[in-house]
């Protein structure tokens, strides 16, 4: 596989053929916002945070979805994707109730810290407010739909990984949300298994853990990474 060698925010690095530029960015300490992004999970460039400027190009670009070419010029912090970054993460606060101080992941969600990097301290649209409902009829996990940033981790997590595809993205637009099987309650699912994969990989308080208080709500991605190299590498084929 042939190497491409482009430049990044100044930066010289290479990346290798049908590699994105989010992942080889990232490969060289450049870190670019995303949310919808997780390691060992395909790319769906749901959450537009990724998006970069190449030069030659008039529009933005995902970066989780672009592959690397020769000599390619790519800015990743310009005042403008700044100010794009901000707005959306403001229209994600806006969409819903994403109320930090009543959450079960306050302190530990991923929209809240990119928040906090970008300076997003209030929001400038109108909130939305709709009136969403809290599935807590799985016996272990909670689904509170007023959190939810449609980032489909959930889905492609138990799509690509568990292989159960329990979840899925119904309705369309601001009216879209995440449902398990047919759309019946989670607790009455025939395919989920009960793993867990989806609350840990959920990036915000959307997904969670039944009796855990606010300090105990720490969840850890670590096994994502483990399970897809182990299978890549057929560590448990004898």
């Amino acid at each position: 596989m042939s190497v491409r060698t482009l430049e990044v925010d100044g930066k010289t690095i290479t990346g290798l053929e049908g590699q994105t530029i989010f992942s080889a960015a990232w490969e060289s300490g450049i870190h670019i916002p995303r949310l919808c992004h997780l390691g060992g999970l395909s790319d769906v460039g749901a959450c537009r945070l990724c998006l970069v400027e190449i030069e030659g190009q008039k529009k933005l670009q995902p970066s989780c979805m672009t592959n690397v070419a020769e000599d390619m010029v790519v800015r990743t912090n310009t005042p403008t994707l700044v100010a794009h970054r901000k707005l959306i993460v403001e229209l994600l606060f806006a969409e819903r109730n994403h109320i930090c101080s009543v959450c079960v992941l306050n302190g530990a969600c991923e929209l809240q810290d990119l928040a906090a990097q970008l300076g997003v301290d209030h929001i400038r649209l109108r909130p939305q407010y709709p009136k969403l409902t809290v599935d807590l009829s799985h016996e272990r996990f909670g689904l509170d739909h007023n959190r939810c940033i449609l980032c489909t981790r959930c889905v492609r997590v138990c799509d690509e990984v568990e292989g159960a595809h329990t979840w899925d993205v119904a309705g369309r637009g601001r009216n879209s949300t995440v449902i398990s099987d047919l759309g019946e309650p989670w607790g009455e699912s025939g395919t989920c298994t009960g793993c867990g994969k989806c609350v840990q990989v959920c990036p915000t308080g959307a997904l969670f853990s039944k009796g855990k208080t606010i300090a105990e709500m720490r969840k850890d991605r670590s096994f994502l990474q483990y399970i897809v190299t182990a299978r890549d590498k057929k560590l448990w084929i004898k």
